[in-house]
């Protein structure tokens, strides 16, 4: 397993976002992913809904195989 991408984070904190050591340190690493992704033009994808979930288990029930 490898560490956290340090080298790489603060290069982007500091060179594309130009925030200051105040700044940067103070970003969770939430925000700093968010930030990140806002720059890139990537967005996340949210979990469904409730009301979709149900809806697709309405529509695709799991059932037991049937043995005639």
């Amino acid at each position: 397993m490898s560490g956290f991408p340090w080298a790489e984070a603060m290069r982007f904190g500091f060179g594309t976002l130009r925030l200051g050591a105040r700044e940067f340190w103070g970003l969770t690493p939430r925000e700093l992913a968010a930030a990140f992704e806002g720059v890139a033009g990537r967005t996340r994808t949210r979990p469904p809904e409730r009301a979709t979930i149900d809806r697709l288990m309405a529509a695709f029930p799991d059932e037991e195989p049937k043995h005639g």
